[in-house]
């Protein structure tokens, strides 16, 4: 190989190398990851056992060619971005908590900001005058009180978010985006991009070069979600980016907060209804303060009460290796894998054994809640 990835901590070139491979081979996403490296002990005896899942689907495999690979490599490092594994110290333990926390990060800037105490920030793009000056007023506030702000470098709310936190020095802000560590979006917020990559913390789940696309920019929500201890809502429409984020929140354990708006303004929609279905209601800093300090997971809000994660690894470990035959129970209404077992009377090891066979043949999706379908 060309290069070897940049890396944060300690971890074999090969073995780093095998592991972006594996995880940017076709089908393979982070819990049939998480699954493989657990089941095969690395990265290259996984993808050497890739082709015989896949023929158990009855499909031929190729995995991700490794010049491909190299390339990437190279792009992070003209980026001035390194990577981030899951199993890296520095990997943010909140992150890492989510069921399906992405297993490989690019990263540019301070990463010693994603273990102070973190706070989501997110709302409207076209958010009114006001919320976008009280997201700034609260994101500095929060800086100031030693929180990281963490958002998505979109429009409105979020850009506020971050120039505040950055007002505040210390460049305590996180900015997740759905591209390569290498594209900005928006681009009238290039500078701004720049200078959380060079003050705060810049972080992308996909390969650089990739740009923006509808249905990335919920992967990229998973991630604010899962880094901080509570997100707050300050102005969005009832249909938005930003109640994915809180639902998110919500599932994970996480507090939801909103600021509350006018009835009579159809922006402030969303935060009203996240605070009739359980959000907390917050109207200052000190608020979020108080909820955020000291976080064991017991969010006060009740919106979206969290689901317990289905053990994936230990329900592997359950069984020798054999899969059992539940291709037939799947359609395309999501199911949970527990009722997969319940139905099918086989272990849980080989249940989930056959729909690892299943997602690398490309024939199922898996959703939220340890919940499978098949693929349309």
């Amino acid at each position: 190989m060309s290069s070897a990835p940049p890396l944060e901590r300690s971890l074999s070139q090969d073995e780093a190398f095998a592991r972006i491979r594996l995880l940017r081979s076709p089908n393979i996403g982070p819990v049939s990851y998480a699954q493989l490296l657990r089941r095969f002990g690395n990265a290259r005896a996984a993808l050497d056992a890739l082709p015989d899942l896949a023929a158990r689907g009855k499909r031929s495999y190729r995995a991700a060619p490794s010049a491909r690979i190299e390339d990437e490599i190279d792009a992070v490092r003209k980026a001035g971005a390194r990577y981030l594994f899951h199993d890296m110290a520095d990997y943010p333990a909140l992150l890492g908590q989510m069921e399906n926390a992405p297993p490989i990060l690019t990263v540019r800037g301070n990463l010693a900001l994603a273990a102070r105490p973190c706070v989501a920030m997110v709302g409207a793009r076209n958010a009114s005058a006001a919320a976008v000056k009280l997201a700034r007023d609260f994101a500095a506030a929060l800086a100031e009180e030693g929180f990281t702000v963490v958002s998505g470098l979109a429009r409105g709310i979020d850009g506020a978010a971050h120039q505040g936190a950055l007002s505040a020095g210390g460049g305590g802000t996180i900015g997740v985006i759905a591209s390569g560590i290498d594209i900005t979006y928006p681009p009238q917020h290039t500078d701004l991009q720049q200078r959380v990559a060079d003050e705060g913390l810049l972080v992308a789940e996909e390969p650089p070069g990739t740009e923006p696309r509808g249905q990335l920019f919920p992967k990229r929500n998973r991630i604010i979600a899962g880094l901080c201890a509570g997100t707050l809502v300050v102005e969005a429409a009832p249909k938005s980016g930003s109640l994915i984020t809180a639902r998110l929140a919500g599932e994970a354990g996480r507090e939801v907060m909103a600021i509350p708006g006018s009835p009579l303004e159809p922006r402030s929609a969303g935060c009203n209804m996240l605070i009739r279905e359980g959000a907390v209601l917050v109207q200052s800093a000190d608020d979020v303060v108080e909820l955020l300090s000291g976080f064991e997971g017991n969010p006060r809000s009740t919106f979206r009460e969290a689901q317990p994660p289905y053990d994936y690894e230990d329900a592997l470990d359950e069984d020798g290796g054999e899969s059992a035959d539940i291709a037939g129970l799947l359609t395309l209404a999501p199911v949970s894998v527990d009722e997969l077992v319940r139905q099918s009377g086989a272990s849980a090891g080989a249940v989930q054994m056959a729909l690892l066979e299943l997602e690398i043949s490309g024939l199922i999706d898996r959703h939220a809640g340890g919940r499978v379908s098949l693929r349309p």
